[in-house]
């Protein structure tokens, strides 16, 4: 059987690989590598393997200034490689990252058309704080809070 492996990316071509995972599940907002450049300087990035290939990433936004108890996690997985398990792996190394930087509050932000995001969310006790759509966009963003 093969084992996931996670990483944080330290180079370009890893930074890639979380590229890839985000520009896939959240298409009405592709980042360019510059912008995962800069992101990965404000946050913690981490890529899921599976053989070698990248299925999943996740992003969680550390504590700030204007919200010092509440971080964010997001856990992404490619649609093929759902429902095995490597969602909770990731959202668990996730919230452990997050409580590490001191976060006592967990939020979580699902594109409103990722059916999937959301039943894994509300399955982890997620519930719904706010609704959005980003100017130039027509699908929604759903906050969520760890309850």
């Amino acid at each position: 059987m093969s084992e996931i492996s996670f990483a944080q990316p330290m180079d370009d071509a890893m930074l890639a690989d979380w590229q890839h995972v985000h520009n896939v599940i959240i298409p009405t907002g592709v980042l360019s590598l510059d912008e995962v450049r800069e992101r990965a300087g404000r946050n913690h990035l981490e890529v899921a393997y599976l053989d070698g290939e990248p299925v999943g990433c996740t992003t969680v936004r550390p504590p700030s200034a204007g919200s010092p108890s509440t971080a964010t996690v997001i856990a992404r997985i490619l649609p093929a490689h759902r429902r095995q398990g490597f969602g909770a792996q990731l959202y668990q190394r996730g919230l452990e990252r997050a409580h590490a930087l001191g976060a006592t509050v967990i939020e979580t932000v699902v594109l409103a058309s990722n059916e999937d995001g959301l039943r894994f969310a509300a399955a982890h006790g997620f519930v719904e704080i706010d609704r959005y759509v980003l100017p130039g966009d027509t699908i929604a963003y759903i906050d969520l809070r760890l309850v």
